[in-house]
């Protein structure tokens, strides 16, 4: 599958970029995984990480502060995770800024929710900034960590490298699919 490799190296940081702007976990995993590869430069991932998560979160504070009770009244189903975000704001500011992206169900949700409240620009480009990057690392190198673990299990990972990455992919559509499926019910 040397195609899927060629697509790595061609595509690898546009994805991680655009993947990180939407959400991307799945798509730092795999390009942290790339980077243990040698498919990509794990700085560079990193970085690109930081930069569409970064972007993301801004774009989607600035929708809230902007449109948000319009955008809400067409989301009905947020609710719940907004009212949740709410009130860990209001008794955690800094702690919930600096921490949304690794909270599940609520990390498309509070960026928004931030642009919403009462939270400044001001203190919240700074901390999302932090909290981006922290973000990044984390994830390029739990990528990373996994290439190391899977190589430490299963040896030379070359013949199994189009599978994993596949398997990886997969694995994160699955996810995605079972939150979306879940947060419409």
């Amino acid at each position: 599958m040397d195609w899927l490799i060629q697509a790595i190296q061609q595509y690898g940081y546009a994805a991680v970029v655009i993947g990180t702007f939407l959400e991307g976990e799945t798509v730092l995993l795999l390009a942290g995984f790339a980077a243990h590869r040698g498919h990509l430069d794990l700085a560079a991932v990193i970085l690109c990480a930081f930069l569409g998560s970064l972007c993301g979160d801004q774009f989607y504070f600035w929708l809230g502060r902007r449109h948000g009770a319009a955008f809400l009244a067409r989301r009905p189903q947020w609710e719940p995770k907004v009212a949740r975000v709410r009130e860990l704001l209001h008794r955690h500011q800094i702690p919930v800024i600096l921490g949304f992206r690794f909270l599940y169900g609520i990390r498309t949700v509070a960026p928004f929710v931030l642009g919403m409240s009462g939270v400044s620009l001001s203190r919240f480009a700074p901390l999302n900034a932090v909290a981006a990057l922290g973000w990044a690392i984390v994830g390029g190198l739990a990528g990373y960590a996994l290439g190391s673990a899977l190589e430490s299990v299963l040896g030379d990972l070359e013949r199994y490298e189009a599978t994993l990455f596949l398997t990886i992919l997969a694995s994160g559509v699955v996810v995605w699919w079972l939150r979306r499926r879940h947060a419409a019910a």
